[in-house]
């Protein structure tokens, strides 16, 4: 079973910007879509972002409006989602995950990292 272990989660107030970070095993990481998902309490889970195996193709949720950017740092094994202009919306726990391929359902989920965005 692999393993995607998430980080940089916390609380922003709104306007603020958060950096999420998600490290995988090397030899799994290089062929795999990543992405993350969040889930907000007593809401659906939905898509913030995914990045093809080459970075080439990045898709995104339609709610993230150019705020969000998702990176991936193949020598590192790790895949970054940079939160910005954060909205109290966004408060929900953002999933790592990973896919065979852009057309593939996830079949790998990270643990999750809270986000949470208030005054």
């Amino acid at each position: 079973q692999e393993s995607l272990m998430e980080s940089g989660g916390g609380w922003v107030q709104p306007g603020g910007s958060l950096r999420l970070s998600c490290l995988a095993p090397g030899s799994f990481f290089n062929s795999r879509v990543m992405g993350w998902v969040r889930q907000a309490p007593g809401k659906e889970r939905e898509l913030v972002a995914r990045i093809s195996s080459d970075g080439g193709t990045r898709v995104y949720g339609d709610f993230v409006k150019g705020r969000f950017t998702i990176t991936r740092d193949d020598a590192k094994n790790t895949v970054f989602l940079i939160l910005e202009g954060l909205e109290p919306e966004d408060s929900a726990v953002y999933y790592c995950t990973s896919a065979r391929n852009l057309s593939a359902p996830v079949d790998f989920w990270g643990q999750g990292t809270q986000v949470t965005v208030s005054s």
